[in-house]
């Protein structure tokens, strides 16, 4: 009597279902983790705009209402590939993503707010949460 060599068919179909289940939670975990990845130029876009409005408001040059962001500036912080639009209207900054996401078509907000909790003028915090964008929603910033 000789023994039996290689794997049985019911084997191969028990691997290849478990193969096929793995697959199924990696892929939609692995596009969740790229799409925070490149949206994460987006939420980068919105620091050159913070730190001219931190810069005015330490120096004393304004207020939360009156310190502007050089059009310059916010074209600059606009260049990059995932990034459409960045934009100060007090107290925001807003960060709209290029086109891309999803299925190739949707974009995204980013919102980030300056808080004056006190009421004294100065900037207390920096938020992303008191104001959400539709990225939030989206869970990719």
């Amino acid at each position: 009597m000789t023994a039996q060599k290689g794997f049985s068919l019911i084997e191969l179909m028990i691997v290849i279902a478990i193969i096929g289940i793995l697959a199924g939670v990696a892929i939609p975990a692995y596009r969740s983790y790229t799409e925070k990845a490149r949206f994460a130029e987006v939420v980068a876009a919105a620091a050159p705009a913070r730190q001219a409005i931190d810069i005015c408001m330490q120096t004393g040059r304004g207020t939360l209402a009156t310190c502007r962001v050089p059009a310059a500036v916010l074209a600059d912080a606009a260049a990059g590939a995932e990034v459409d639009t960045v934009d100060w209207t007090s107290p925001a900054i807003t960060v709209t993503s290029a086109a891309s996401f999803g299925n190739g078509s949707t974009s995204y907000t980013y919102i980030l707010t300056a808080l004056d909790r006190d009421n004294n003028g100065v900037i207390d915090e920096w938020s992303d949460t008191e104001t959400e964008g539709s990225c939030v929603d989206k869970g990719i910033c």
